[in-house]
């Protein structure tokens, strides 16, 4: 088999800024948090939204409430989600694996609000065969069903899979099923190690 390129997408295909967004929510609300940024980032409410076990109208209430956000679901959503940036590097090294015949999915652990974002604004983002949400699949990485649910879709396991992820436990979980992992620190240096693999 033809190996196949898996992706996560946050610091490695786009990068992303909680601080953009905590400034927005707060010219809106009522009672922020001191270190809102941190709060939005590391809540626990972001953890049980994005697997799937908060819906994005819970997580809105509960934030509500926890902020005094004095607007629509709809603006805080475009609030939240507005904290991507293209990283052209790797957008564009997909693409050169894409034309060589190389089958590539990103693998993230997100929410809807952002994936939608993104899909809206990013056009690069249709250019997988495949992508994995932990809020869909009700896991997040390194959590084993997330990657069962990858090897499912792309039909590899193993060494047929290649893994580029930022996070070394993510990493560590691929390696433990036998998959090839990239920890990604650069753009030059993911380029170099998949051109070593392949």
């Amino acid at each position: 088999m033809k190996p196949v390129f898996i992706f996560d997408l946050g610091k490695v295909l786009v990068d992303f800024d909680y601080s953009i967004a905590a400034r927005k929510i707060a010219a809106r609300s009522a009672k922020s948090p001191q270190n809102l940024h941190a709060f939005l980032g590391g809540s626990p409410l972001l953890l049980q939204y994005e697997t799937g076990t908060l819906s994005r109208q819970a997580f809105f209430d509960a934030i509500r409430e926890v902020v005094g956000f004095q607007g629509s679901l709809a603006e805080f959503g475009e609030s939240f989600a507005d904290i991507f940036s293209e990283i052209p590097a790797m957008i564009a090294l997909n693409a050169e694996l894409r034309q060589r015949g190389f089958k590539t999915y990103i693998f993230s652990n997100t929410n809807d609000l952002a994936i939608e974002h993104v899909r809206r604004n990013f056009p690069f983002f249709k250019e997988f065969d495949g992508y994995i949400y932990s809020y869909e699949v009700g896991a997040m990485k390194p959590e084993a069903k997330i990657y069962e649910a990858m090897e499912a879709m792309s039909g590899g396991f193993g060494s047929d899979l290649i893994y580029i992820d930022d996070r070394a436990e993510n990493i560590a979980a691929g390696k433990g099923r036998g998959w090839r992992t990239i920890l990604h620190e650069s753009p030059e240096r993911s380029r170099a190690e998949i051109a070593a693999l392949i």
